[in-house]
C-alpha cells in the first residue's frame, strides 16, 4: 500500500495546501519564484502537512485555519533542505538538480531565507501565543542541529547520544511540532497537544533512523541521490556508528573522505551492511515506533488516530 492511501480522506484538503504552497512562494522577483518553484515541483511526501491536518482533527478542525500551520511547516522543511544542499554541496535532490546546482549558493541561501520568512507570514494567522512559542523554539533547535551536523562531519569518535541529539533537532523536532501545532490550531487541551508532540517526536526519530539505513541499503534510483552519500559527506549516521565499534571496520571507515573513489566507498558500505549494523539500527527505530504507538493509544478513537497509527507503522515497514 502506498503512503498516500493511508490518509486518502484528506485528499481535498491536501490539494488545498498544495495550491497554497504555490501561492506562498509566488514573488515579484522572478529568480526567487523560479528557484522556489524548482524545489516545490520536485514533490515530496508532504508528511509534515499531513501530520498537521491529522492532529488538528483531534480538536476543532477548520481547514481555513489549519492550512496556515501546514503550509508554514512545509515551507520551513523546504527551506532547511535548500540550506542543507548548500552545506553538503549536494547536486541532486529528489531526483533533480538542487537549487544551488541549478543557480548558485547565494541564490539557494536567499531562497531558503525567503521560504522561512513566508512561513512566518502564514503563522501570523494563528492567534494562540503558545503556537508561536513552540515554532520559534523549534526553529532555534533546528539551527543548532544544523551547526552540530557541520561540527560533527568526519568526527568518527562521536557517541550514540551525539547522533540522537542531532537527529532530534534535524528531523524529529519538526515532525513533533507539526503534530503539536496542528492540535493547537484545533484548540485541544494541553495534555492532548503535548501527547501528540511526543508521538511526533518518536515517529520522527524512527523516520530519520530509517532514512539513515536506507542511505546504505537503497539504490541511487530509489533515493533520488547517490547511495552512501551521507557517509561520503562525513555524516556519521547510526549504521556507521555501530560499525565503528568493530576495530577493523573502524580503520576502513575513518579513511572516508569526500573525494574517495566510488568503488572504495561501495566496498566500505558492503562491510557496514554485513556487520549487522543495519539490523541493530532497525531495532532502535522499532523501539521508538513502539513508544509512539503507546502515546497514540491514550487518545480517543477516531479516523485521524487510525491514520496516524497507520503512518507510523508504514514508516516502520519501509524496505531496507
Amino acid at each position: 500500500m502506498k503512503l498516500k492511501m493511508l490518509y486518502s480522506f484528506l485528499k481535498t484538503d491536501i490539494e488545498e495546501i498544495e495550491k497554497e504552497l504555490n501561492m506562498a512562494i509566488d514573488s515579484d522577483t522572478a529568480l526567487l519564484k523560479d528557484a522556489s518553484l524548482h524545489l516545490l515541483e520536485a514533490g515530496g511526501k508532504r508528511i509534515r502537512p499531513v501530520f498537521v491536518l491529522l492532529s488538528a482533527k483531534t480538536g476543532e478542525y477548520d481547514i481555513h485555519v489549519v492550512k496556515n500551520v501546514a503550509v508554514a511547516l512545509e515551507l520551513i522543511h523546504m527551506a532547511s533542505l535548500v540550506h542543507d544542499d548548500v552545506i553538503d554541496d549536494a547536486e541532486i535532490r529528489r531526483g533533480r538538480t538542487t537549487i544551488k546546482a541549478e543557480w548558485n549558493n547565494q541564490v539557494a541561501m536567499y531562497t531558503g531565507d525567503y521560504m522561512f520568512a513566508r512561513a512566518l507570514d502564514y503563522m501570523t494567522e494563528i492567534e494562540q501565543p503558545i503556537a508561536h512559542q513552540i515554532l520559534s523554539n523549534a526553529i532555534v533547535e533546528l539551527c543548532i542541529g544544523e551547526i552540530a551536523q557541520i561540527q560533527d562531519k568526519y568526527r568518527f569518535d562521536q557517541n550514540l547520544r551525539d547522533y540522537l541529539r542531532r537527529i532530534k533537532r534535524k528531523t524529529a523536532l519538526l515532525i513533533a511540532v507539526s503534530c503539536q501545532l496542528g492540535a493547537v490550531s484545533g484548540k485541544v487541551s494541553p495534555d492532548v497537544h503535548e501527547r501528540l508532540f511526543r508521538f511526533g517526536y518518536y515517529v520522527g526519530m524512527a523516520y530519520q533512523i530509517t532514512d539513515d539505513i536506507l542511505d546504505f541499503t537503497s539504490t541511487e534510483e530509489e533515493l533520488g541521490k547517490p547511495a552512501g552519500g551521507d557517509l561520503l559527506q562525513g555524516n556519521v549516521t547510526l549504521p556507521a556508528l555501530y560499525a565503528l565499534e568493530n576495530p577493523a571496520l573502524r580503520k576502513r571507515i575513518e579513511r572516508v573522505h569526500d573525494v574517495m573513489p566510488r568503488g572504495e566507498l561501495e566496498s566500505i558500505i558492503s562491510l557496514i551492511i554485513s556487520s549487522g549494523a543495519v539490523e541493530r539500527a532497525s531495532e532502535l527505530s522499532q523501539r521508538y515506533l513502539k513508544k509512539a504507538l503507546i502515546e497514540l493509544d491514550e487518545l480517543p478513537s477516531s479516523r485521524a488516530k487510525k491514520s496516524l497509527r497507520d503512518i507510523a507503522l508504514f514508516i516502520g515497514k519501509r524496505k531496507y
